[in-house]
């Protein structure tokens, strides 16, 4: 079975749901007695590794960092993100759900904008609450790679952003 490299060992990218991280090998790996390519992927917020089947990574959505001009627009959201409809809490769970899974950074941006301004009205549920915590992590660790931060100065920098 040949398998395209899409990326490559040092490539920083981000995994919807998980992150962003480094590409740090790309092993033969058995696995349930199926033998796969796999990325290995390091993801430096939450200190975790993660293998990533070579023929599953563009199924998954997982897709370069972007570059600092893509994510100083993306971060525009916060200043000027007007507050979508009040809809039904689990309508509005599955929308925002469905928006992180993308792993698109402007849609992950605008979760964390929607969910933030209604805090501020209405306290969170829960699982919004955890939501929200998650996509602010996604953002924070493709934030600290493309910047060259750590995740403290990540976390700092996106509070700036956010809450001024």
């Amino acid at each position: 079975m040949e398998v395209d490299f899409l990326f490559q060992v040092g490539d920083k990218i981000v995994y919807p749901m998980h992150g962003a991280g480094v590409i740090e090998a790309i092993e033969e790996k058995e696995i349930l007695g199926e033998k796969q390519q796999y990325y290995v992927i390091k993801m430096p917020i939450g200190k975790m590794q993660v293998l990533v089947p070579m023929g599953k990574a563009t199924d998954v959505g997982i897709r370069l960092i972007v570059d600092r001009l893509t994510l100083e627009n993306t971060l525009l959201v916060f200043d000027d993100r007007e507050l979508e409809p009040l809809l039904p809490w689990n309508q509005r769970y599955r929308i925002n759900m469905d928006k992180i899974k993308t792993g698109d950074i402007q849609e992950g941006a605008e979760v964390i904008c929607d969910l933030m301004h209604m805090n501020e009205t209405k306290r969170l549920n829960t699982s919004e609450r955890r939501m929200l915590d998650n996509a602010k992590d996604i953002l924070t660790s493709e934030l600290a790679l493309v910047k060259g931060f750590t995740e403290n100065q990540a976390i700092d920098f996106l509070n700036e952003e956010v809450y001024s």
